[in-house]
């Protein structure tokens, strides 16, 4: 079994054709056929279904999937690690994060990461902060950006802090609310709401002060983007609550200062078990990159 044909079958599955396959690995079709058709005979069972309008994971082939994913990273650590131990930061970098990150400046730091480690490639990974959590612990990301109501910790990972933030409300220029200086979770709870999905990490610090101070809120838009939440509190759909270090990036919306507002802390996150050597050199990067850990929320931005 060589690790050429685990790459094949990897691409296989992943594209559902042999052909896109083969363009994927640079091979003619025939040696890439050829090459799953050997591994198949020496496992002694076949890995896909073929027929003349689709490709498809056998039960085998769904079962030997992982385990060729996992040898395939831990082939290309070793070539990473062994380039490192003589001075070179090689291989690859997953970084989770959430949509609304502040406490960082990412794509500076992407910049900075790339002129200084030109062969590391990076992909970038947006999802909720308990998923991403999740995916350092499995080893499918080596870095992540979270944010977090108070009452919670990362569990299961290292952990370090860099900011806390407050909420602020974000409504539509033309609101009743847009004029006023600040506002209370008591007004607030009046309004219909966009917000992230329920159970949600980023849902909970709103759902917990608002429960806190004994008030329901209409939570009508359920969305999992920043941009789309502020597309519809621009269309006066709703209002929405978000970190103030982040809605200044936002257009064709108003902030306004919470007075009672819950908080926030982000976190940068990596895994306990290993990390890569690039991995290791974007986490000593961050420093020049990170906000201050305490920010004042702005009491409304600009209009554009």
């Amino acid at each position: 079994m060589e690790l050429q044909q685990m790459r094949y079958v990897v691409a296989v599955a992943e594209t559902n054709s042999f052909t896109r396959a083969a363009e994927r690995c640079l091979v003619v079709q025939s040696a890439l056929s050829h090459q799953i058709a050997r591994l198949e005979r020496e496992l002694g069972t076949k890995l896909f279904e073929r027929t003349s309008r689709r490709v498809r994971l056998t039960p085998a082939g769904a079962a030997f999937l992982p385990a060729a994913r996992q040898c395939l990273d831990a082939a290309e650590r070793a070539a990473a690690d062994a380039a490192a131990a003589v001075g070179e930061i090689r291989g690859r970098l997953a970084v989770g994060l959430i949509p609304t990150v502040a406490a960082v400046d990412i794509p500076g730091a992407l910049r900075d990461f790339r002129q200084r480690y030109p062969s590391v490639r990076i992909s970038l990974r947006a999802g909720a902060s308990e998923d991403l959590v999740e995916q350092v612990k499995e080893g499918a990301i080596e870095v992540a950006f979270l944010g977090l109501p108070t009452t919670a910790r990362p569990e299961g990972v290292h952990a370090r802090v860099l900011a806390h933030d407050r909420l602020v409300a974000v409504v539509a220029p033309g609101h009743l609310l847009a004029t006023e200086p600040t506002v209370d979770l008591r007004r607030l709870a009046q309004e219909v709401f966009v917000d992230l999905p329920a159970k949600t990490a980023g849902r909970a610090q709103s759902d917990q002060a608002f429960a806190a101070a004994g008030l329901t809120r209409d939570v009508a838009f359920e969305v999992t983007t920043a941009y789309m939440t502020a597309g519809l509190v621009g269309q006066g759909l709703g209002i929405a609550m978000l970190p103030s270090a982040y809605a200044p990036q936002l257009t064709g919306v108003t902030t306004i200062e919470v007075t009672d507002a819950p908080t926030r802390v982000e976190y940068v996150v990596w895994s306990r078990v290993s990390h890569t050597a690039a991995a290791k050199a974007f986490l000593e990067l961050l420093d020049a990159h990170t906000a201050p850990t305490a920010r004042p929320a702005p009491s409304r931005s600009p209009e554009p």
